[in-house]
Order: structure tokens, then sequence, then C-alpha cells
């Protein structure tokens, strides 16, 4: 060992090493389980995953009316078919052999700012407008957010669906947050810019362009005190179940090597035709 060496070990005490990860979220020892403090013992017994997951992202218990409402936004963006990336990808790798872990991290992977991201992106949006409209008027920051996000050719951020023209689990996410907001649960800040930038977007189209699951659940986060990349996260943590359900689907199967398009089709091949290298003898033709 190089005398450098050896100094930084002989300076390095059991305390450095200890301290090197330091933690809030558990304490861990031999026969010994804690979770923000609370034993594991109890949390099996008292909590519900819904509390536990807030437990453990903000170090304590949710109040009950909140964990319904985390649990609602969960259980809406579990799943969406093949249709969506994340899944069919999830499906195909499972056919290659690399098992369900394998499986489970090429669909999440694929939870991107394009297919996953736009919830985080809405929050984000949502707290900037919060933010704007302060000392202000709502209706005018908002017709401002619109105008801005036109002239820059890009979409408000969970808005609008490519397959649903209503998408159905919007209905209920914004029923529930409605009466959250009636008890007294949350604030309801969010609620009305998101259903204000939903009536500005139907009166410039001249017709209804609703929240999809992206954008109800990233109220539903934005009420509950969630920051934005922590939305992207929930998101990401309930789709995993549908990945899951899929990639186990299509494990069952027994399908080897499962593309994207049936065997018999082949992509649509857009190139040059075939053609010869210069200065060489084209191919006979095996005919």
């Amino acid at each position: 060992m190089s005398t450098a060496r050896e100094d930084a070990v002989m300076r390095t005490s059991s305390r450095d090493v200890t301290d090197w990860w330091t933690t809030k979220v558990s304490d861990i020892e031999p026969g010994v389980i804690r979770l923000r403090g609370y034993p594991i013992e109890q949390l099996i017994s008292g909590a519900s995953f819904a509390e536990l997951i807030w437990l453990m992202i903000r170090g304590d218990f949710p109040a009950p009316a909140d964990a319904q409402l985390l649990e609602r936004a969960l259980v809406a963006a579990v799943d969406h078919g093949p249709q969506a990336p994340s899944i069919a990808a999830a499906r195909m790798a499972v056919t290659c052999g690399v098992g369900l872990q394998g499986a489970m991290s090429t669909g999440v992977g694929l939870l991107g700012d394009v297919h996953g991201g736009a919830g985080q992106q809405c929050m984000e949006l949502l707290k900037q407008i919060r933010a704007e409209s302060k000392n202000g008027d709502l209706a005018s920051v908002v017709a401002q957010t619109i105008t801005h996000f036109r002239s820059s050719g890009r979409y408000i951020p969970g808005f609008g669906h490519r397959f649903h023209p209503r998408d159905p689990r919007r209905d209920p996410l914004m029923t529930a947050l409605h009466a959250h907001v009636e008890a007294g649960a949350i604030g309801g800040h969010y609620v009305a810019i998101a259903e204000e930038l939903e009536n500005q977007l139907a009166g410039r189209r001249g017709q209804s362009v609703p929240m999809n699951v992206d954008g109800a659940t990233a109220v539903v986060y934005a009420e509950l005190g969630f920051a934005p990349e922590l939305g992207r996260g929930l998101f990401i943590m309930s789709r995993a179940v549908g990945i899951l359900a899929h990639a186990w689907e299509e494990l069952g199967n027994g399908t080897r090597i499962k593309g994207p398009i049936p065997p018999p089709l082949l992509p649509t091949y857009v190139g040059p035709p075939e053609r010869t290298i210069p200065g060489t003898t084209p191919r006979a033709d095996p005919s």
C-alpha cells in the first residue's frame, strides 16, 4: 500500500465511514427496521401502501383524506395497454429472455419527457401560473400562458389526449378533488387553475380540450404539496404495476423474440432501390 493510501486510512475514523451515508429515511440494525422512526412491525399491521409511500417521501403520515386522494391518483395511472410504448416495450423485452426485472426496467426507462413526463410538466406550469396570479387576475395569466405556448408551437401539458376524446380518468379525479375542496382538506388553488385552462382552451379551439390523466393527477399531486419531480416519480411508481402485469402476461404466453409488428408484415422501406457498388459486376438473377 502506498504512503498516500496508508495516510488516508489512518486519518479515516469509523465515524467517517458511518457518516458517508446519512439518512432520515430508514434506521436498520440487526433485528431492527425503522422507517422514518416507525418500527416495521407497526407499519405492516397499521399502514396502507399509499400511507407508506407518503411517509417514506414526506417524513410522516398523511391525513386520511390526503392518503385517499393520493391512492386515487395512483390507481388512475396504473395502465393504458400496449398502445403505451412503455407497456409494449416491456412485453417485447420479456420475450427476449431478460426476465421480469429487465422487462420492467425497459418499460420504466421509456417514461421520459414525452411519454410519462407530462404530469411533471403540468405541475410546473400550474405552480408557475399560481405564482404569477397571486397578485393578479387568474384568467389574464392563463390567457397569457396559452398565448405564449401557442406562439412557440407547444402543447399545454396535461390537456387533450391522442386516443380519448375525453379521458375517462379525468372526471373521477376531479370529482374527488372538488369533494376534498368542499371538505376543507385541500385549498383548491390548482383545481381552479386547471379548470380555467380547460375553459380557455375550449374557447380558443371551439371544442372541449379536457385534462388527461397527466393533468388530473398533476392537480392531485400539486394540491397535496408534492414537488413536480415527485409527480413524475409517483406516475412511474403507478405505471410500474401495469408494466409488471403486462410483462408477466407476455411471459406466460411463451412467445420468443416478439417484435413490434407481426412476422408476416415488413416495415415500409422508403430508401433507394437495390443498386450496385460502383466498379463491380451486377449479381446474376438467381432465377
